[in-house]
């Protein structure tokens, strides 16, 4: 399977993003691998803050401001997925 391709948690995460930020970019035409902030989908910190607050209320995953890992966590949408996954009814 290529790395370019989205998964189906990692396909329902994008549309959620694109959905919540009203993004013109279509859900199969991300790049999961792309960066969120900045570069790739070009997101801002604001826009982190309201990815963070629709992952908690649709995945009750906790995102904190204050975690030292985020810049991992959301370096893309594939180690977002992952986050999220790995932290599922946690």
């Amino acid at each position: 399977m290529s790395s370019s391709l989205l998964t189906t948690e990692e396909s329902a995460l994008a549309s959620l993003i694109i959905e919540t930020l009203n993004l013109d970019t279509p859900a199969d035409q991300v790049d999961p691998e792309a960066p969120l902030y900045g570069e790739g989908l070009g997101l801002d910190s604001i826009d982190m803050l309201e990815i963070a607050l629709v992952v908690s209320q649709r995945y009750g995953v906790k995102l904190q401001a204050d975690n030292e890992n985020n810049v991992q966590i959301f370096s893309s949408l594939r180690n977002l997925n992952q986050f999220i996954q790995e932290h599922r009814g946690a």
